[in-house]
């Protein structure tokens, strides 16, 4: 019996598992891909995400987790309307797979047990625990006082629990040896509706031009996407000489309303898969956040799993206040998230 089974090895399961482990519970990981986990994402560091790391784990980003740039210096947002406004803020660049896997090597030291390549099937709740039926090459039993699922969009627990089926945002990102004209210390968001249905991007990592877009529709994909090379190439100089890779992933589309799913009874949500995600995919720090403030709760209120739900909601209470306020100050400066305007 575990007191504790997360489920996922990104930052938010990882900052949960490290704080259980902190206070003495019996913690185990369980992350379905093999270790270290990849994930496709900007690798951008946002200052608040920098400041969460050195708060949960007592210790700055090392160096082993960044690629070249190490720096950013903030985000080039760019309006429907073709204009640029720039967001001075301090960043780190990152490879997620290294990132990641710090944050669980730290969450292993302070005492959580951690299996890979084992994928969370279904979950059964009692009065007293939860059974989690996992797989790696069996099907077999765990139990645990409390699951945290942080698992991201693409819950299976989820769906099964909640009987619904969540709102996908495909992104489509290549990474390309070339040159372009831009200052390469940036990440760089477009929101011109002819780029892109959600939005576009442009980031370095390790001398690689990294260009993605964003759609709701993925018969759209690679319209949009030569759409936005076409723009880089006659506004920014994009010369691409040779594509190292390309790949897809999923995040989920946020709705006017900001809907937090928290869990109930033994199993609780967070991160990405609970609703908590900032404009332009910014997950980290609110992943982080929300799975820090959901072990607390679980901590504090162990005996009791309908004070730990009550107390999740409200150590929450200011990040989804964030990140409502995030959206509304991107839906003004663009018709795709004027919804968001209108509901927030």
């Amino acid at each position: 019996m575990y007191d504790v089974i997360v489920i996922g090895a990104g930052p938010t399961g990882a900052t949960a598992a490290k704080a259980l482990a902190d206070s003495g519970l019996k913690v185990l990981i369980v992350e379905r891909m093999k270790l270290p986990r990849y994930k496709s994402c900007s690798g951008v560091l946002i200052k608040k995400s920098m400041d969460l790391v050195q708060q949960y784990f007592g210790k700055a980003v090392p160096a082993s987790a960044m690629c070249t740039p190490n720096d950013n210096h903030g985000m080039i947002l760019t309006d429907d309307n073709g204009k640029a406004y720039t967001f001075e803020q301090e960043g780190l660049n990152v490879w997620r797979s290294s990132f990641d896997n710090w944050l669980t090597e730290k969450a292993v030291e302070a005492g959580a047990e951690l299996r890979g390549c084992t994928s969370a099937i279904s979950c059964e709740q009692s009065a007293e625990h939860i059974e989690l039926r996992l797989h790696f090459d069996r099907t077999y039993t765990e139990k645990a006082r409390y699951v945290i699922d942080c698992e991201g969009v693409t819950s299976v627990i989820k769906r099964k629990v909640l009987g619904t089926t969540p709102e996908f945002i495909t992104t489509f990102q290549t990474f390309n040896e070339g040159k372009i004209d831009l200052d390469l210390h940036y990440f760089y968001a477009y929101l011109q509706p002819e780029l892109s249905e959600y939005d576009a991007w442009f980031n370095v990592k390790d001398e690689m031009l990294v260009l993605g877009v964003a759609v709701k529709e993925t018969n759209k994909m690679l319209r949009y996407y030569d759409n936005f090379i076409r723009y880089m190439t006659e506004n920014h100089g994009l010369a691409i000489t040779k594509t190292m890779k390309r790949e897809r992933w999923l995040m989920p589309r946020i709705c006017s309303d900001c809907k937090l799913d928290y869990g109930m009874g033994r199993l609780f949500f967070a991160g990405e898969v609970s609703g908590f995600l900032n404009p332009m995919g910014e997950g980290i720090s609110a992943g982080m956040e929300s799975g820090h403030s959901v072990a607390l709760s679980v901590i504090e209120h162990f005996n009791v799993p309908a004070s730990v739900l009550d107390d999740y909601k409200k150590r929450t209470e200011m990040l989804k206040v964030y990140m409502q306020r995030q959206w509304h100050f991107v839906s003004g400066m663009s018709e795709t998230f004027g919804e968001m305007r209108a509901a927030l």
